[in-house]
Order: structure tokens, then C-alpha cells, then sequence
């Protein structure tokens, strides 16, 4: 079955860096297009990033210029790192991925950006 699982969340200072990874498995992963989204405690969920097939990528507005997202297809991993944090950016980071019609999550990884 469809499995993925996030790593690297942690506590960091507003203008530092994290990196993101999720672990794909159950899939053909190099023919799939990879999402990362977040969800703020008490907000909806939010599309942060994605990446097709051919490595094309697409960022929310509140992410472009500070988040790069990548994979890598040897390793069925998709990567998301950030840079120049802001306390906003604070929440529960997802990898996605769909397949027939149906969303496949991960468990989640907590990002926290102290001010």
C-alpha cells in the first residue's frame, strides 16, 4: 500500500533553515507528482509546493523565493527545504501524493519558527 512518512521538522529561529524529507513507498515514484502542503493550528490546509514527474515546480505565493522544493527519483524521496523562516510559517507539514482519484497523506512533521 501507498506509505509516506515525513522527517525533519524541528524548533528553529525566524530567518534560519530546515529540510524537509519524505520517504515514498508503494508507488512508482519517478511517474508521480509529489505536494508538500502545512496546516496551521486552527486554519485549513494549504498547498505549499509541488513537483511533477519531469521535475517542474510551483510554489504557493507565500512560499516562492524562500522554499525549494526537489526529488529524488534513485532514493523515492521528495525534499522540501526552507530558508529565511518567518513565525508564520509555523505548522504541521504533509507529503502528498494521489492516485486514482484518492489523497494519500504522511503523519506529519511539526515546523515551529520562534519570533
Amino acid at each position: 500500500q501507498v506509505q509516506l512518512v515525513e522527517s525533519g521538522g524541528g524548533l528553529v529561529q525566524a530567518g534560519g533553515s530546515l529540510r524537509l524529507s519524505c520517504a515514498a513507498s508503494g508507488i512508482i515514484f519517478r511517474f508521480n507528482v509529489m505536494r508538500w502542503y502545512r496546516q496551521a493550528s486552527g486554519k485549513q490546509r494549504e498547498l505549499v509546493a509541488v513537483i511533477t514527474s519531469s521535475g517542474s515546480t510551483t510554489y504557493a505565493d507565500s512560499t516562492k523565493g524562500r522554499f525549494t522544493i526537489s526529488r529524488d527519483n534513485a532514493n523515492n524521496t521528495v525534499s522540501l527545504q526552507m530558508n529565511s523562516l518567518k513565525p508564520e510559517d509555523t505548522s504541521v507539514y504533509y507529503c502528498n501524493v494521489q492516485r486514482n482519484g484518492y489523497d494519500y497523506w504522511g503523519q506529519g512533521t511539526q515546523v515551529t519558527v520562534s519570533s
